[in-house]
Formats: C-alpha cells, structure tokens, sequence
C-alpha cells in the first residue's frame, strides 16, 4: 500500500493549536489555558509554522492583544477564523498520510469522545481549515468512521499502538470488532499491524484511554511509557499490566521493543471540587527541533524532562507548566496536532 503514516518525529510542515474560547468550559481559568496555549505557540514558532485557530471576533482579539502572541510578530504564526467547540486539535485535526508524494488529511468524525460533549463544529473543523487553505497543498480525506488522533501512536515503520477501549470496547464505532478496525486502519493508513493494549488508564480521563497518555512510540523500535512506582496509588496496578502488555510485543522482525519508563507525578486534584485528574508526562508534544514536556510543578518534572531528552538528542527539551490545561482532562499533546511536511 502507498500509504503512509509519518511518525510525530518525521519532519513537520505545522502544528495546529486552538485559542481556548469563551463559552466553553474554562471558566475562570480561561486566561491560564490561554497563557499555555500562547507559551507552546511562542516556542514551536522558533522552530516551524503555527496555526492557530480562532472561533470568533473575541478570539482573534485576544490573540492580537495577548502578551506573548501579540509581540511575538512572526511571520511562522497564522491565525484562521473557524468556529469550534474546545482546544483539543490532536481529535479534531487532520491525521495526515502521504501518498505518492501527496499528503491526504484524512478527516474522521469527531463525537465529542463518545457523545459526551457537544462537538458539532469541532467535527466540521478539519474540513473548514482545508477549505481555507490553513495546512497547504493535499486532498481532504472524510471518512464516516469515528477515531481521534489521541488514540493512535505510529512507529513509521508499519505498527500502531493503540487501546481496545478507544477503537473496538468503547461508546464509538458500535459493531467494528479487531478485524474490521485493523482493516480501517490498514486502509486509511496503510498500517501493517496493529498493537492493542486492554491495560494502562488514568483517573480523571474521559477519553477511554487515549494511547497518547499512556505510552508513545519515539523511534520505531521503542516506546516510552507511564509508569507508577508507588504501590500505594491507584495507577499501580494498571500500569504494571500494561507495561507486561508492552513487554509482550514484538516489532515486525520479532525483536522486543527498547522501553522506557517515565515518572508519574504526585496526584493532582481539581481545585474545586477536589477530583483527581490524568496528570503525566507521556503527553509529550514532538516537534522540530524540540519536544515540549508536560511540567506540573512536581520534582518528577526534571526526571520526565531528563529521560525524554535523553531519547530526542537532537530536539530541545522545553518544558510546559500544564496544570491550566489538565483541569480540563487535556494536556499539551492533546492541544496539538502536527502537519507533515511532504
């Protein structure tokens, strides 16, 4: 198949953001998610071209008006007008193949992780973005199966991570069994094999087990993942099953894969109500030339940021306080979707 899926590592045209919306769930934390999305818009246009989405009037002024997008004067920034629902741009963007030297932005339906949140305007994103010219020459792909890009981890080399909770044991997709999903995800990006994972969750996440806060594919002979040390805390047990489940898989010439282990930070609870909430560091955000790390004002941080830039010596770590972000159950790469250059 002349499909492909580039890994997050293989060059990038952009990185899509969303500005956090009035309206929307943030409250008054709205100017703290904000603060975060400028801050990882400031650092990756010192690397490559950002877009950055706005819903309306009051965004687009708030982005000219903002303190770090205002004067970072970039010619790498642009800014395009599209309604939408929330920020998380790595389920509602593009997931981008390359065919014969054409990229193809494959558009799947978005439904709000299962009908949980209304999503009607994030589901006509991608589309609308194309259709402005925001990602460049390439052909919209709709498809009218459901998949977010948090679910999917690809090593570049014809495997895809991925948990049995988000693509065939879930709220989507009802009737689609493992071999009607690895026929999808063959056909859409020309996958060769798919690795499922039955273990590994973080409390407080409501998207079923996004693989992209649980374990990340980083060459395509090894993976990073969560891990929870403290036999005392829930992750524990769950974590270890997933990291057997891990150590069980097989890259395509029968070698086990090169894993690696991250901290997990102390429990991080909802100011208001006191829920706990999926803090960790693997939603780690690749770019070119650096890779930006959840930070949560934790001593893990360092060790997180040691252990990724110890696995990307090319690329500068730069860490992301992400605690604005992670009250609404999202982190940095959750807020970002990468477009490939060609």
């Amino acid at each position: 198949m002349s499909r492909y899926l580039p890994p997050e590592w293989a060059h990038q045209h952009a990185t899509l953001l969303v500005w956090p919306r009035t309206g929307a769930d943030w409250g008054h934390g709205l100017a703290a998610a904000r603060a975060v999305i400028a801050d990882m818009a400031a650092v990756l246009c010192g690397h490559q071209q950002v877009i950055l989405v706005a819903a309306d009037d009051e965004a687009l002024s708030s982005i000219a008006g903002h303190p770090v997008l205002g004067e970072l004067g970039h010619h790498r920034l642009r800014v395009v007008s599209a309604p939408n629902n929330d920020i998380w741009a790595r389920d509602t963007g593009p997931i981008t193949v390359v065919d014969t030297g054409e990229r193809i932005f494959t558009d799947f339906r978005f439904d709000g992780w299962g009908g949980q949140f209304e999503a009607d305007n994030d589901d006509r994103l991608t589309a609308t973005l194309f259709e402005a010219g925001a990602f460049g020459p390439g052909q919209l792909d709709r498809r009218e199966q459901t998949l977010e890009g948090g679910s999917i981890e690809t090593n570049g080399a014809g495997a895809l991570l991925t948990t049995e909770r988000c693509l065939i044991a879930g709220r989507r997709n009802a009737g689609i069994d493992r071999p009607r999903a690895e026929a999808l995800l063959a056909d859409a990006f020309g996958i060769e094999r798919v690795h499922w994972l039955a273990h590994g969750d973080l409390i407080g996440d409501d998207t079923d087990g996004h693989i992209d806060t649980l374990a990340r594919f980083v060459a395509d002979d090894t993976i990073v993942y969560q891990a929870c040390d403290d036999p005392a805390d829930a992750h524990h047990e769950p974590l270890a099953a997933m990291a057997d489940e891990l150590a069980g898989l097989r890259t395509a010439d029968n070698r086990a894969y090169r894993l690696v282990a991250l901290p997990l930070p102390q429990p991080v609870h909802d100011p208001d109500d006191g829920h706990r909430l999926p803090a960790g560091y693997a939603n780690f955000l690749i770019a070119n030339g650096c890779v930006l790390v959840p930070a949560f004002g934790d001593p893990a941080d360092e060790v997180a940021q040691r252990v990724i830039g110890e696995l990307f010596p090319g690329r500068v770590v730069e860490p992301i306080d992400s605690r604005a972000l992670i009250r609404q159950h999202g982190g940095l790469h959750c807020a970002a979707m990468q477009i490939p250059a060609v």
